[in-house]
C-alpha cells in the first residue's frame, strides 16, 4: 500500500493528467491536499476516497479511462481484477434474507467468509460498519457498493467479491431503498479502486440491473455478470 504522500509530479503521474491541472484543482479545493513549505502534499487514503467519490458522477467512456490509469498503477494482473474472477456462484445469494442494515452488513460478510477467504469476520464487520457511518455506499440505482475504508489484506487470503440480492428493497443510506449489495474485499487500494471502476462499469449497462433483479439463483446471476462483463471493452 502506498504510505507516502504524493506531490504534484507523482500525482499527475498515478492519475495519468498533467501537473497543471493537479495544481490547479488542489488550489480549488476540488482535489483533497494540502500545502507544506509552499509545495502541495496529498494523502493517499484521501486520494483514493476522492477518486471513489468520482465514480459515481463519472460515464462509461470515463469509467473505462479510470480503470485502464488504475491498470497500469497495478502490479495485478488484469485477470486478477475482472469480476467474473473475484465472484462465484457460491458468493452470491439469491434471495438474500437480510432486511435491515445491520444484518446486510453481517451477512454479507459471513457469505464472502464461507469461502474460507476471509479469516475474520469481526474486523470485516467493524470496518464495513466504520465506513457507512462516514458516508454510505449506496447508490441512487438501489445498489450499494460496500467496502472498508482501506484494504484489510492481513485478514484475507486473496481479493474476492460477495453479492446479495433481497427481494425487498432495504433502507441503507440512499435516498431510495437498496436491494442488491456488493461486497469489494481488496487487498491494496489501487485493485481496488480498479475493480470498483470496473463494477460501475458493469452496473451502467442499459438492463443489467433488470436482469440481476429478475433472476431467481446464484448460477444465473453470475452468468449474468459474465455475459455483461464480457461485452466490455
Amino acid at each position: 500500500m502506498q504510505n507516502e504522500n504524493y506531490d504534484v509530479d507523482s500525482l499527475a503521474a498515478y492519475l495519468h493528467i498533467e501537473k497543471q491541472k493537479v495544481e490547479k484543482l488542489a488550489s480549488r479545493g476540488k482535489i483533497p491536499g494540502k500545502r507544506i513549505d509552499g509545495d502541495w502534499q496529498f494523502s493517499p487514503a484521501e486520494i483514493h476516497h476522492w477518486l471513489e467519490k468520482q465514480l459515481g458522477v463519472l460515464d462509461s467512456e470515463e469509467l473505462a479511462q479510470m480503470e485502464g490509469a488504475m491498470a497500469r498503477q497495478s502490479s495485478a494482473l488484469p485477470e486478477d481484477s475482472r469480476i467474473s474472477n473475484l465472484l462465484s456462484p457460491e458468493t452470491i445469494a439469491i434471495p438474500f434474507p437480510a432486511k435491515t442494515k445491520a444484518s446486510v452488513i453481517q451477512s454479507i460478510t459471513n457469505l464472502a467468509a464461507s469461502t474460507g477467504l476471509l479469516w475474520d469476520v469481526e474486523k470485516m464487520v467493524s470496518a464495513l460498519r466504520a465506513r457507512e457511518e462516514m458516508q454510505s455506499t449506496a447508490l441512487e440505482c438501489g445498489v450499494a457498493l460496500l467496502h472498508p475504508r482501506r484494504p484489510l489484506a492481513s485478514i484475507l487470503a486473496q481479493p474476492l467479491l460477495a453479492l446479495g440480492v433481497t427481494p425487498r428493497g432495504v433502507p441503507f443510506g440512499g435516498h431510495s431503498m437498496t436491494d442488491i449489495f456488493w461486497l469489494i474485499c481488496s487487498t491494496d487500494e489501487t485493485t481496488h479502486l480498479k475493480t470498483l471502476a470496473r463494477i460501475s462499469r458493469v452496473l451502467a449497462v442499459e438492463g443489467f440491473l433488470e436482469e440481476i433483479r429478475d433472476a431467481t439463483n446464484a448460477q444465473e446471476v453470475y452468468d449474468i455478470v459474465c455475459r455483461i462483463e464480457g461485452g466490455l471493452i
